[in-house]
Parts: structure tokens; sequence; C-alpha cells
């Protein structure tokens, strides 16, 4: 990760906390395609849509290999989003779950 030498802990963790706010200020997908397109390079960008389909394939019982012969996606980063899925904070579960897409 970079390293910030302007930001100490505590305004990291309000650095943080504010963008987090920003993302809950959009409203509609148009709203968060264009913030993110801001935001984000298009590889940052890819490697996010990546991950999320990784995460929606997971969900639809996929294996690693037909994730990775599907997507081009690595199998490293399939275990990745995988134990991201089975671990704690549970970003991606908690979407998918509201999302109907997971039990």
């Amino acid at each position: 990760m970079k390293e910030h030498r302007i930001y100490g802990p505590r305004q990291e963790a309000a650095a943080e906390n504010e963008l987090m706010k920003a993302v809950l200020e959009l409203q509609t997908v148009d709203e968060c395609r264009a913030f993110f397109q801001d935001l984000c390079t298009p590889a940052e960008l890819q490697a996010m849509k990546d991950r999320w389909v990784v995460a929606e394939l997971l969900a639809a019982g996929l294996t690693y290999r037909q994730i990775n012969e599907q997507t081009g996606v690595s199998v490293t980063t399939v275990g990745r989003v995988a134990r991201c899925l089975a671990e704690e904070p549970a970003g991606y579960s908690t979407v998918l779950k509201r999302m109907g897409k997971m039990k």
C-alpha cells in the first residue's frame, strides 16, 4: 500500500470515513458510474469489476477453475475473493445477500 507522509493514522481514518460517506450519497447507477470513473483509473475500475463478477460467480456455486476459464481472472484472485466471502468484514456477502444473489 502507498505510504502517506502527510496523513497520520487519525487523518487517514477520517479520510476513509469521508470517502465512505461520499459513496453513501450516491443515489443512482449513473451517479455511481460517474463517481467511480472520476475516482479510479480504468485499470482500478476493471480490477473492481473483475472481483465483483468473481464474487457473484462464487455465490452462484461455480468452481475456481470454472470462474478462471469463464472470466480470465487468475485463480489467485478468485481465491482472495473467496476468502473475503468467508471472513469478516463480509462486505461482498452483505451486498450479495441484499441483492438476493446469496443466502
